[in-house]
């Protein structure tokens, strides 16, 4: 009988604590699935959005091996606009900026790369950069492509940003500076880097620096 009466009291107050609290658990749980319903759709959707453009992407390749320019910035302006939120947007935009470059549209390659800086993340915004400072060194823009290459740039994209600089100053005429950017774009890279015979070489091209005159 005390057992029943015992049934009976927790009965009563699981009844009374559900009275009190039943509605809120309840609209937890509902919030609760929902989120988690949600989480799940937007991650599925990524994965199917980035199978997606992974294949234009592929097909942006080819294109651009055929040399079809005006087909790669078709697939680029997709890209962009139905897939801006994968990694293959940037990705894209610079092989546009490659593509429009070699078919002598330096505005449709510059505009690619601001994409790029504007939207892509910190390492494809650094490598844009370093495209951009050499479209507008083609253009005798010096300014301008010194000022890209100025700022927000990741430290391992340093003995590219210096030999980027020394160029921009030989053609400037500005040898001295020009040979101090190899030199540190030579003290930056490693001693593998393939880039470096290249930058040895311009260097090299710049001749001795001159000798001080005695005061």
């Amino acid at each position: 009988m005390a057992y029943d009466l015992e049934e009976q009291e927790q009965l009563a107050s699981m009844k009374a604590f559900w009275a009190q609290y039943g509605n809120l658990i309840t609209w937890v749980l509902i919030i609760a699935l929902g989120s988690f319903a949600a989480y799940t759709y937007w991650g599925q959707r990524n994965r199917v959005q980035a199978v997606e453009a992974s294949a234009l992407y592929d097909e942006q390749l080819a294109l651009l091996a055929a040399k079809d320019n005006a087909k790669v910035q078709r697939i680029a302006a997709d890209v962009q606009a139905k897939y801006s939120r994968t990694v293959y947007a940037a990705m894209s935009a610079l092989v546009a900026a490659r593509s429009a470059f070699d078919a002598n549209d330096a505005k449709a390659a510059k505009a690619h790369l601001q994409w790029v800086v504007e939207h892509g993340n910190d390492e494809y915004k650094s490598v844009a950069r370093l495209r951009l400072a050499a479209v507008l060194l083609d253009e005798k823009a010096y300014d301008e492509a010194l000022k890209t290459i100025a700022t927000d740039m990741l430290p391992q994209f340093a003995g590219a940003v210096a030999d980027r600089k020394g160029d921009i100053l030989a053609a400037q005429n500005k040898v001295a500076e020009a040979r101090a950017a190899y030199q540190g774009a030579l003290d930056a890279m490693s001693k593998d880097n393939p880039g470096r015979q290249l930058v040895q070489y311009k260097l090299d091209a710049l001749g001795e620096a001159a000798p001080k005159t005695a005061a």
